[in-house]
């Protein structure tokens, strides 16, 4: 790949050591951020594209997952922020946040972690780029603002699918074990499920670059980093004044999902209301409440004919 065969010059001696590769690069390739040098020295000091990407990727799932969930783990044990809880009488306890880690950590060993190995050798194929330097930060915006409209998308149309009869008790009765949802349960689902709406994060950017043959493994990351911040927030359980939905109207965020968890119907939208919106599938008091008004205001002009 030529944006990396420029970083193989500077690093032709092929040192021993990772800290050795990336003193190469560094000498050579001074135009490059602190960054994407520690990138360059990886992939060259791996010798295998895949295995690079593989490792780095699942690592990185894993960091920011369970990282992420920390935060809210440390929230629900503070009785200070019991006001901000959405349903503020169900308080997740340890043994249930262990037993829901447990079967999520195994769901990533056995399920995603072969979709992650896969992820390289499909994009590439299609034309992803993974060398340096890395695009400019407005195109990494434009293209992972894009992800989230594709990737909302297609959960509101599974997601809703799997609330059919059969469907729900085959695949995804177990997500809805906790109708009071925390942040670690955000990927607490069927290995089923887990393969169907993981298809929303990474098919939408492999068929973003086979149409346009324009995406970055940097961006990519970036852009799983965002999904998995919008997935366990929204799963937190928690509704802050300064929560994102109270800026961005069309946001849905944690009060949106759950009610979906409360009440096990409607709100199938992941990060986005519109599609609840347009096709009339919200649920909770407020919607509830639009619709008699609406029953109401189609009964009274029929009335009136």
């Amino acid at each position: 790949m030529a944006t990396m065969n420029t970083t193989l010059v500077g690093a032709f001696a092929q040192p021993g050591t990772f800290t050795g590769v990336f003193e190469e690069v560094s000498k050579y390739n001074v135009q490059l951020n602190v960054v994407e040098r520690l990138w360059a020295a990886w992939y060259l000091w791996m010798q295998n594209d895949v295995l690079a990407t593989g490792i780095m990727s699942f690592l990185m799932h894993e960091i920011i997952y369970f990282g992420r969930c920390v935060p809210w783990m440390i929230i629900d044990q503070l009785p200070y922020f019991n006001k901000y809880k959405l349903q503020n009488q169900k308080i997740p306890t340890l043994k249930e946040q262990w037993e829901c880690a447990s079967l999520v950590l195994l769901s990533h060993f056995t399920v995603e972690l072969p979709q992650i190995w896969l992820f390289h050798p499909i994009a590439t194929y299609f034309g992803m780029d993974y060398g340096v330097p890395f695009p400019s930060i407005g195109k990494m915006a434009f293209h992972i603002a894009v992800f989230f409209v594709i990737e909302d998308t297609w959960h509101y149309w599974f997601h809703r699918a799997l609330h059919y009869g059969p469907l729900y008790k085959m695949i995804h009765k177990l997500h809805h074990t906790y109708s009071a949802p925390f942040g670690l349960a955000a990927e607490y689902a069927s290995p089923i499920e887990v393969m169907l709406l993981a298809m929303g994060s990474v098919g939408g950017p492999i068929l973003w670059v086979s149409c346009t043959g324009d995406l970055h493994l940097f961006t990519m990351y970036m852009w799983i980093v965002g999904r998995l911040f919008q997935a366990i927030d929204s799963h937190s359980g928690y509704d802050f004044p300064w929560s994102l939905r109270h800026f961005l109207p069309f946001w849905a965020g944690a009060e949106h999902h759950d009610v979906h968890h409360e009440r096990f119907i409607g709100n199938y939208a992941s990060s986005f209301r519109w599609w609840d919106y347009v096709l009339d599938t919200e649920s909770g008091p407020e919607a509830a409440k639009r619709r008699r008004e609406r029953k109401l205001k189609a009964l009274k002009a029929k009335k009136a004919q």
